[in-house]
């Protein structure tokens, strides 16, 4: 298996490797780096899962841009290393450290697509000797603090996205923001923004780059929301900073830093554009009582397909992210509406590497004439729309969504957007939107979507989600299992489980019913030992789980 290796790219620049400062504290035995014997082998059991990642070079045509715009990748990918550190930190502790103590080879080469000892698409199973199970906070909580501890405690920023949650001397919780934390490398990568913006084209893609450089020093990222939401003509984006709450398995309150590079495929946005039109009409036309749909989606709102060129940190860990919907500020939302970017040519790799293979073992023959790119884009595209609809305040006076339903919001929303962008199709289908004659592709492909998804593991946010559509589509007769072990989607139940699914999800949202959320998690979020022993044929047959990225500047051509 050949991948990129981000640490040593990493290395190469000018960023401390010191984590002990301000606050910050490792989760993990400490290693000396100057120590040459090898302390972390391979649990004999974990090897046989090294090679599911299938490499694939991350290119794209820069042949349109000019110099100027060249020479601004390659400060937006060193910028981009940054963050890429900054996750190994939150997610783990001293990485350099750890890479340089782990058997070199495919254990060390997994242990950088997980960034750390834990595989991710496995619930996060220990595959290296000498650790314990990760701890759901990751680092951004000290690793001997309890849940109820945490709960008791009086804390400035409580519950806040950009603070790292620390213990005093006296034994006393408290919390230290990002840009004091990382101060020096935060000031690193905003000095490389500001640099980038002297090349930008685009008058907003400029404005925008000066007010991130200003973001990532204080930890106040909305006014540059705001500005990447107004920017409409740029050819090249970038998203960088704190941003998804993945990583705390916790309390999913704290943001883990990331990075995408982006090249914009013009010809495909303009066609995706139109769809953003609707969204007033779909939020109104939820399968769910008025109450639940009260919220309008911001006007702003707007579709775009992307070749990425370049993905760091929270976004490169484990399976590869393929679709983004942005920013996660409800008040932004609100008032803008959000970006969905189809992450094309990463997208295309999946299908091609992991989706077809899959149809080929377990959707019916007769039906695997409907697996098609098309669909899995639509679905993947639709998926990220469907983040806008519903409501993000409860209709009980309990807070924000996110707020009221803790560390089940994460795997709710993504089990809301999944669903609901299935009925988006539908009814776009059903208005003359869409093409009727292809709904069945875009259920069958999305059946198949399930099986390449779930192999992620069902203790991440997708993971739970993606188990309780499945085991709630299996109840509802969505779809037949041969006894030879062929899927086959059953139309009008599917499109009547659709319906079902998202009115359920969307009202224990707007409730904010953390109780009723976790007794329908732990009820159907599990994997059933049918669905398992079938994804064991695909093990076994060989098909990837996910993609792994060669990338950067000479992959490019830069």
């Amino acid at each position: 298996m050949q991948i990129a290796k981000l640490g040593q790219a990493i290395i190469a620049l000018f960023l401390s490797a010191a984590i002990a400062g301000c606050g910050e504290q490792a989760a993990t035995p400490p290693t000396s780096s100057q120590d040459s014997e090898i302390q972390y082998r391979a649990i004999a059991e974990s090897v046989d899962r090294f090679d599911i990642y299938a490499p694939v070079e991350l290119r794209a045509d820069l042949s349109g841009l000019s110099n100027g715009q060249r020479k601004m990748i390659g400060v937006l990918i060193r910028a981009s290393a940054i963050m890429d550190d900054l996750f190994w930190r939150q997610a783990f502790g001293d990485w350099r450290a750890f890479l340089a103590a782990v058997q070199p080879g495919p254990a060390r080469e997994f242990a950088e697509i997980n960034y750390g000892p834990w595989d991710r698409l496995d619930g996060d199973a220990v595959f290296l000797e000498g650790f314990d199970a990760k701890a759901a906070g990751a680092n951004f909580y000290p690793a001997d603090m309890s849940r109820e501890e945490f709960e008791g405690a009086t804390m400035a920023d409580k519950e806040g996205l950009y603070s790292l949650v620390r213990r005093n001397a006296d034994g006393q919780l408290y919390t230290v923001p990002y840009h004091e934390v990382y101060a020096d490398e935060l000031a690193a990568a905003a000095k490389l923004l500001l640099e980038a913006s002297k090349y930008a084209e685009d008058e907003g893609f400029k404005n925008y780059l000066r007010l991130r450089a200003d973001a990532l020093t204080t930890d106040d990222y909305q006014p540059s929301d705001m500005a990447w939401l107004d920017m409409k003509n740029n050819e090249i984006d970038l998203v960088i900073g704190a941003i998804e709450t993945y990583e705390d398995q916790l309390f999913n309150y704290r943001a883990g830093y990331e990075a995408y590079v982006l090249l914009k495929d013009m010809a495909w946005s303009e066609q995706l554009q139109r769809f953003a039109a609707f969204l007033p009409d779909l939020q109104r036309a939820l399968p769910v009582s008025d109450e639940y749909k009260a919220e309008s989606p911001g006007s702003d709102s707007d579709l775009n397909a992307y070749d990425v060129i370049y993905y760091a940190g929270h976004s490169n860990s484990g399976s590869k992210t393929i679709a983004i919907n942005l920013p996660n500020d409800e008040e932004v939302q609100l008032a803008k509406g959000t970006r969905r970017l189809q992450l094309k040519n990463a997208m295309q790799a999946k299908f091609d590497e992991i989706l077809v293979p899959i149809s080929k073992v377990l959707i019916d023959p007769e039906q695997q004439q409907h697996i098609s790119f098309d669909a899995f884009f639509s679905n993947t595209m639709f998926h990220e729309v469907a983040h806008g609809l519903g409501i993000k305040n409860t209709i009980n006076d309990s807070g924000t969504v996110r707020n009221a339903l803790r560390e089940l919001a994460s795997a709710t929303e993504e089990g809301k957007a999944d669903v609901l962008g299935l009925w988006m199709i539908t009814w776009l289908s059903d208005n003359g939107e869409l093409p009727a004659e292809k709904l069945m592709n875009h259920y069958t492909t999305f059946l198949a979507g399930i099986f390449r998804s779930v192999r992620f593991g069902a203790s991440s946010a997708h993971g739970r989600a993606n188990m309780v559509r499945f085991n709630f589509f299996d109840q509802a007769g969505a779809f037949d299992r041969s006894d030879e072990g062929y899927y086959s989607v059953n139309f009008n139940v599917m499109r009547q489980a659709v319906d079902a699914l998202s009115r359920r999800i969307l009202t224990l949202q707007g409730d904010g019913d953390y109780d009723a959320t976790k007794q329908l998690m732990d009820a159907i979020g599990v994997v059933p030992d049918a669905l398992q022993s079938d994804l064991a044929r695909l093990n076994a047959a060989g098909i990837p789980v996910d993609i792994v990225f060669e990338q950067g500047k000479d992959v490019l051509g830069l």
